[in-house]
C-alpha cells in the first residue's frame, strides 16, 4: 500500500527587463485566453477547490505532504497609494501578482443539467482537476488556458519561478505520466506547450533577477538610453536556467509537468523529499520520455532511493548529508551569487 505522506512508491512498483534578455516582454503572443475546451475537453461548470497545505492537513487521514498547491485566499483590502497606482506595472508584474480578491463563485449548472458540486472534492491529492475543469475560476492563479493545457502558477513553488502544466484530456490526465508520454501524438503536444510555458517562465525569472545580473547590465543600460530593440546587445539568457519535467512518482492524482527555475530558493522547499524530488533522476526531464521499457528510472527501489539520497548542491555539487538547515543557508548563499551572474 502507498503511504500518507504522498511521496513513497508502492513497494510494488521573476516594463522592461523581461525583453532586455532576449525575451518578450509582453505575453500576448503567447497567452490565451481562457476559452471553452473543445470536444472531449474540460467542461464549464464551477465548483470551489479543496486545496490542503502541508501545514494543514484535513481530517480522515489526508496526507500531510501535499505540497504543491495552497488554497486561494481573499487578502485584506490594502489602503490606496497614489505613487503605487501611478506606477506603471510590466505584464509579468500583472500576470504573477496577487490579486486582492478572489473570483466570486457562482455554482452554475454542469452539462446535462446536473449541478455542479457546492462542496469541493475530498481528497487533497486531486486538487488539480479543479484548475483543469473550472480554470475561469481560479484568475490569479492559472496563467494561461488552450485548447489542450492548463498553465497554472504553484502556490507552493519550490524555486524563484515554478509553474505546473496540466493537460486538460480525461484519456491522458488519470495516467501516471511513464504511461500517458507513451502515446507520441500526446507527448508530441505537451512537449510544445512546456516549451510555450518555460519561456513564459524565463521572463519571469528575467523580471526577477535582471536588474542584479551583470550579464545583463549591457543590455539594461542600452534600453535605458534608447537603443532599438533589433540593435539591443544580447542578456542573459534565462531559458536555460528553466527546468521541465516530471515527478517519477507524482505526489498529485492528475498528470502535471513542471516548468521550474534551477534554484530552489523558497521559503516553501522545507524538507528532503522537496529538495530532492528536483535534484535526483526522480525528476525526469520531459525530453526524456518515452522511456525505455527497462529504464532504471521506473524502478520503485531505484526512486525510493533518491528521496533518500544526501542533500547534495544544484549549482556547486557540495555534499551537506542530511543537514536540512546547512543546506538551506547554503542555498541562500548560492542564490544570491547566482542572481549577479
Amino acid at each position: 500500500m502507498a503511504s500518507t505522506d504522498g511521496w513513497s512508491i508502492p513497494k510494488s512498483e521573476q516594463q522592461s527587463s523581461a525583453s532586455r534578455d532576449n525575451i518578450p516582454s509582453s505575453i500576448d503572443d503567447w497567452v490565451i485566453l481562457p476559452s471553452k475546451p473543445t470536444a472531449g475537453g474540460a467542461s464549464q461548470s464551477t465548483s470551489d477547490p479543496w486545496l490542503i497545505t502541508p501545514e494543514e492537513p484535513r481530517s480522515q487521514g489526508a496526507s500531510t505532504d501535499g505540497w504543491l498547491l495552497a488554497p486561494p485566499q481573499a487578502e485584506q483590502s490594502q489602503p490606496d497609494d497614489a505613487s503605487k497606482s501611478a506606477k506603471k506595472r510590466d505584464a509579468f508584474t500583472e500576470l504573477m501578482a496577487r490579486k486582492t480578491k478572489t473570483a466570486k463563485v457562482e455554482h452554475q449548472a454542469a452539462p446535462g443539467g446536473a449541478p455542479s458540486p457546492a462542496k469541493p472534492a475530498k481528497k487533497w491529492n486531486g486538487a488539480l482537476l479543479e484548475y483543469i475543469e473550472h480554470p475561469e475560476r481560479f484568475p490569479t492563479v492559472v496563467l494561461r488556458v488552450t485548447d489542450n493545457t492548463v498553465l497554472i502558477e504553484d502556490l507552493y513553488q519550490k524555486s524563484s519561478v515554478h509553474l505546473l502544466l496540466l493537460p486538460r484530456s480525461p484519456k491522458f490526465y488519470d495516467l501516471h505520466p511513464h504511461e500517458a508520454f507513451e502515446d507520441p501524438e500526446f507527448l508530441a503536444m505537451m512537449k510544445e506547450e512546456a516549451a510555450s510555458a518555460a519561456r513564459i517562465a524565463a521572463a519571469e525569472l528575467s523580471r526577477q533577477l535582471s536588474p542584479f545580473s551583470a550579464s545583463s547590465k549591457a543590455r539594461n543600460d542600452a534600453m535605458d538610453a534608447g537603443t532599438p530593440f533589433d540593435e539591443l546587445p544580447a542578456g542573459r539568457d534565462y531559458l536555460k536556467d528553466i527546468r521541465i519535467g516530471i515527478h517519477a512518482h507524482p505526489s498529485m492524482g492528475h498528470l502535471h509537468v513542471h516548468i521550474i527555475s534551477r534554484d530552489m530558493h523558497s521559503g516553501k522547499l522545507k524538507h528532503r523529499k522537496h529538495y530532492n524530488s528536483f535534484n535526483t533522476s526522480f525528476f525526469i526531464p520531459l525530453d526524456d520520455y518515452p522511456l525505455a521499457k527497462d529504464d532504471v528510472r521506473r524502478k520503485t527501489s531505484f526512486q525510493n532511493a533518491n528521496l533518500d539520497r544526501d542533500y547534495i548542491c544544484w549549482r556547486c555539487g557540495a555534499s551537506f548529508r542530511n543537514k536540512f538547515k546547512e543546506l538551506k543557508t547554503h542555498l541562500e548563499a548560492e542564490f544570491n551569487e547566482w542572481k549577479r551572474e
